[in-house]
């Protein structure tokens, strides 16, 4: 029978924990810039104007159908050769999962802005507001608030793909599980308390787009659920 020893876990609880701040640090910077990223590319999507909408139409389905590992990869170990600058493993996440989350996010910024009714432009347009203003004022604050459960799911799922920084060196929390687990000759131990984590984390952000998808449907919106891939 295998005896469990929770020890080492406890003991290095300091590390697992500068683990998690480091993989928070990941998803929250791919957040902060793939939010604003993925609502330029959703607008320059629904462009009438050819120029803005192909290429945005490219990048989002590029990176939705790349897999993030190669992206990784590619921002790691070939963008230093092409333009010559050191690049950290932190920045080459950076750049990845800003990248690959803005394109996830423009189809759910695209599906929110389709979802509202035409005669809000119309209604906008009445009082004399411009596109852009219409956009701005009407549509997007009800788009936006249709779009919120979507939003945190996918920031769930951008939680989870962050686990493969640890193939470049970057100190998340499943790397500093796997460091820990060669050093103290527990992985069952490390690795369990390493799910745990990752499930107390993940699953408190599910119970609040269950809260935030009741409170809507209390108030009668309608939700945008993010596209599949």
């Amino acid at each position: 029978m295998y005896q469990w020893d929770f020890t080492p876990v406890l003991a290095n609880a300091d590390l697992l924990w500068q683990g998690l701040l480091g993989t928070l640090s990941i998803t929250g910077t791919a957040l902060a810039f793939g939010l604003p990223l993925g609502l330029l590319l959703a607008l320059g999507r629904l462009s009438p104007r050819r120029w803005l909408a192909w290429p945005a139409g490219f990048v989002i389905e590029f990176f939705r159908t790349t897999p993030p590992l190669v992206q990784l990869f590619w921002f790691f170990f070939a963008l230093p050769i092409l333009i010559d600058i050191r690049m950290t493993p932190y920045l080459a996440a950076a750049i990845t999962f800003s990248i690959q989350s803005s394109a996830f996010f423009a189809e759910v910024f695209r599906a929110g802005i389709v979802s509202v009714e035409r005669g809000q432009w119309e209604a906008g347009r009445a009082i004399g507001m411009r596109g852009p203003q219409v956009m701005r004022r009407v549509v997007l604050p009800q788009a936006v608030k249709r779009m919120i459960p979507a939003f945190t799911e996918r920031a769930i799922e951008l939680m989870k793909t962050t686990t493969l920084v640890a193939t470049v060196s970057y100190a998340d929390l499943l790397y500093q599980a796997n460091e820990l687990a060669q050093k103290t000759f527990r992985p069952i131990e490390i690795f369990t308390a390493t799910a745990l984590i990752y499930f107390v984390v993940i699953f408190g952000l599910s119970l609040i787009v269950q809260a935030v998808e009741r409170r809507l449907a209390v108030s009668g919106d309608n939700t945008v659920r993010q596209g599949a891939g």
